[in-house]
């Protein structure tokens, strides 16, 4: 069967490549090509001689592939289509046109595909678009475009040298936030708010861009971040050490990264950022008892409540294990089509691993605990899934009713909704656990895991570091001063008096 196709497959776009692509025109090349990005089926035609082209004997077309082969015994051809985020087989005669099926494929991944614009009509002008424009996140609002879009003093006009390949600030912050800041919603906005305040000083002390200002420039702006400032009541007011340290940290971090990259030729913020002294001073504080934790695993774990779908519980249950268990970060369970991460990986012991993306793009690999795999395998056979990833599997981890990728507050009411059943399940002279149950976020967890790898089975920090997705071992070493009782046993035995 030549499956049916709409004309012009060539007009949509292949946003993930770079620079953009163009999707082939024959649709075979087009399914082929699209199944390829996504990593996984689009649209497949079986038959039992192509079945057992693929497989040694019958036996392991069955195995393998056993709806295919059941629909196989009673039609001369089975469709394997996707739909909604799964896998679905029918006969040929009910199956849906392929065009049909890869339209609806582009159109629900549409942050990466999308239909060509009149201004791509070349490839050529879609590749200058695309370095100019592109990126997730855009200039901050409110800077006066024309303040920004600029070369300064320090920004590097040669070309072999400048490897952003841009000749203004405007289209260097772009680069700078998609890189460093798109991967989080929050860091994007902490980013972008920091910029804006700076770009608001330049323009009172009329300098700028952001390439012109020079040394002396960038010290006036941090002591005018440190200047106390009155109120309308008439008191005095300072900024807190922990927000002048964030926003010189994201100045610095622009202009190291501008310097690095070839865009400017000095870097005059080196040693700009005071952030030294709070992050020593740093004391992760919002921690979950032993107790309460053990009372959600054991709620997490137990049966479906009665006005819960098993889907959705199972889902739920998967979600609550990958944060509790990996310890990482709201976001970094975020799909990301791009890059497909995060993904697992299994070897051939069935154990696993889980491959995120962290702060700054930076990539991490998490073995998971054989605690939690139950649940991420139970939530696999429930999306018809095989029970453990196989090699190259390009989905979701976590998916939608609707068959999307789950977003950031749909993985954040997961989590809350175990604390909440959990604090609901509490004897009522449990109070205080109650109220820190009905507190508690995903990122509780997460310092809950490091609080475990850290003081109660004392891993080596580095190792701690890299597991948490940590830039400075610092900020790993600070959960061991949340315990006095460890510090205390590390005191005794190396005073130990030898009488």
């Amino acid at each position: 069967m030549t499956p049916s196709h709409p004309p012009g497959l060539s007009t949509w776009l292949d946003m993930g490549c770079r620079p953009p692509r163009r999707l082939p025109e024959p649709p075979e090349a087009a399914l082929e090509y699209v199944a390829h990005a996504l990593g996984h089926p689009v649209y497949v035609r079986w038959t039992l001689t192509a079945l057992k082209r693929g497989c040694p004997s019958l036996a392991d077309a069955k195995r393998e592939h056993p709806a295919v082969f059941a629909l196989l015994l009673e039609h001369d051809a089975a469709i394997e289509y996707w739909e909604r985020g799964r896998l679905r087989v029918v006969s040929e005669s009910s199956a849906p046109a392929a065009a049909t099926v890869l339209e609806r494929v582009l159109r629900q991944h549409r942050r990466r595909f999308r239909l060509a614009s009149p201004d791509d009509a070349t490839d050529g002008a879609l590749a200058i678009r695309h370095t100019v424009t592109d990126g997730s996140a855009g200039l901050p609002a409110g800077v006066d475009p024309e303040w920004l879009a600029r070369a300064g003093r320090f920004a590097n006009p040669a070309a072999l040298t400048n490897t952003l390949g841009v000749a203004d600030d405007a289209q260097a912050v772009k680069l700078f936030l998609r890189e460093r800041a798109s991967h989080s919603p929050h860091t994007l906005r902490a980013y972008v708010t920091e910029l804006r305040r700076l770009a608001a000083w330049c323009t009172r002390e009329r300098l700028g861009p952001y390439s012109d200002l020079t040394r002396q420039d960038l010290m006036a702006y941090r002591d005018a971040l440190q200047a106390p400032r009155a109120e309308v009541a008439g008191t005095v007011r300072r900024a807190a050490p922990a927000s002048i340290s964030r926003a010189l940290a994201v100045v610095s971090s622009l202009f190291a990264w501008w310097h690095r990259t070839g865009y400017l030729t000095v870097n005059p913020a080196e040693g700009l950022a005071a952030g030294g002294r709070a992050r020593m001073t740093w004391t992760p504080v919002r921690f979950l008892p032993a107790a309460a934790l053990a009372h959600c695993d054991a709620v997490a774990a137990g049966d479906a409540p009665e006005e819960v779908p098993a889907t959705v519980w199972a889902r739920r249950r998967a979600v609550w294990a990958l944060y509790r268990f990996a310890g990482i970060r709201l976001a970094e369970l975020v799909w990301n089509e791009e890059f497909a991460l995060p993904r697992i990986e299994a070897d051939e012991a069935r154990q696993w691993t889980l491959h995120v993306t962290g702060k700054g793009g930076k990539q991490r690999a998490i073995p998971l605990p054989s605690t939690c795999l139950p649940a991420l395998r139970a939530y696999r056979c429930a999306r018809g899934l095989p029970a453990d990833p196989p090699p190259g599997e390009r989905l979701p981890l976590i998916h939608s009713e609707r068959g999307r990728a789950l977003g950031t507050s749909g993985l954040y009411d997961e989590v809350r909704a175990v604390f909440a059943l959990a604090a609901a399940r509490l004897p009522p002279e449990e109070s205080a656990l109650r109220a820190a149950l009905e507190t508690a976020s995903t990122h509780w967890l997460r310092h809950g895991y490091a609080r475990t790898l850290v003081v109660d089975h004392r891993v080596p920090l580095p190792v701690a570091q890299a597991l948490l997705g940590h830039a400075s071992v610092q900020t790993t070493a600070a959960y061991a001063r949340t315990d006095t009782t460890q510090l205390r046993a590390f005191v005794e035995e190396s005073f130990r008096s030898n009488s």
